[in-house]
């Protein structure tokens, strides 16, 4: 029989999505008990081993996976972590959240989908201004899959040599083949630029061109999400490659509700003026939202008050629109000299 540490060892390889050592663990078991004379039951063993490792190259094995921290030239690429968010934390539009919900039903059905021909939305384009919940999306969806989520980084991806970045590519979808998991390609733009733009540099129109064979190659079980805050400057092509683009926007006044109430919790008072805030909310995005709502509360700490005011509330709010108007001048002034 197995000895305590081998069964410490399948337990904590178990706990971590390590598959391999999960599976190294129960041959050895196995070989003892093949040395200890109990044939018939090393050959079963081995014979529930083979069948997981069958069941999980044709995708039939749910779960991840995980590799602590990529290897390799992948360790400048890929950045990795294990969010536990949930969607349910997240205040979306009642459209957004439905595709997105949409999704995950597609992805834990898709061995039912499979059997008629038919497979999962997992190549997602999330569009829309910044700090609306792109990248958190990405998190909930790794989070409520329980996958680890790769993160690309475009500083360790773009290179200036030829044909370089395009081999970097093929690295990153080959090892979605290898570990399953949600793959994050943040800021898009960067490599998704129009083809046909005035200012295209051959080496990036090669390198989109990579990626559009590659994400249309690819037939892994991972979930691949390019996220962008410009939309007109993507290639048209890439729109067909998605298997859904994902719109974000700014939070109306039930959005905005919602997530203040859910951001200050204890803190908010019973009767807040919801008019006004709304007032003071309106442009802002979802982060910006949620930044004021945490200077409100440590303003609250720090006063030794029980209870955020609403006029501290708006005053905070309508700090952070002018630090975004600040920001916004900034950016257009860098981009007209």
């Amino acid at each position: 029989m197995a000895t305590a540490e081998q069964v410490k060892a399948l337990l904590k390889s178990y706990g971590e999505g390590n598959g391999e050592h999960f599976a190294s663990v129960a041959l050895q078991i196995a070989a003892d008990a093949a040395r200890g004379g109990k044939g018939q039951l090393a050959q079963q063993l081995r014979d529930l081993v083979d069948d997981i490792k069958r069941k999980h190259a044709a995708g039939k094995v749910g779960g991840a996976v995980p590799i602590a921290r990529p290897t390799g030239e992948l360790a400048a690429i890929l950045v990795a972590s294990y969010p536990q968010t949930r969607l349910s934390e997240m205040v979306l539009s009642r459209e957004t959240g439905a595709a997105l919900q949409r999704v995950l039903h597609e992805y834990r059905s898709q061995s039912r989908l499979r059997e008629h021909g038919y497979s999962a939305r997992r190549k997602l384009l999330l569009v829309g201004p910044p700090g609306c919940g792109k990248t958190m999306t990405a998190s909930a969806l790794a989070g409520e899959l329980k996958f680890p989520l790769f993160s690309v980084q475009l500083h360790g991806l773009i290179t200036k040599f030829m044909g370089e970045t395009a081999a970097k590519l093929r690295m990153i979808f080959d090892a979605m083949a290898e570990t399953q998991g949600v793959y994050f390609f943040d800021e898009f733009d960067a490599i998704g630029t129009d083809r046909g733009a005035k200012n295209d540099v051959g080496e990036i129109r090669r390198v989109l061109n990579s990626f559009l064979q590659f994400l249309e190659q690819d037939d892994s079980d991972s979930i691949v999400i390019a996220a962008t805050n410009y939309d007109a400057m993507l290639d048209e092509a890439l729109f067909r490659r998605f298997d859904d683009v994902i719109r974000y926007g700014r939070p109306d006044s039930e959005q905005t509700t919602a997530l203040i109430r859910n951001r200050l919790r204890i803190f908010l008072g019973p009767r807040p003026v919801w008019k006004k805030i709304h007032e003071a909310a309106e442009g802002l995005s979802h982060a910006e939202i949620a930044r004021a709502c945490d200077d409100a509360a440590k303003d609250c700490i720090l006063n030794e008050r029980d209870q955020v005011k609403s006029q501290s509330l708006i005053a905070m709010l309508q700090d952070r629109r002018r630090i975004e108007r600040t920001s916004n001048a900034a950016i257009s002034q860098d981009a007209s000299t």
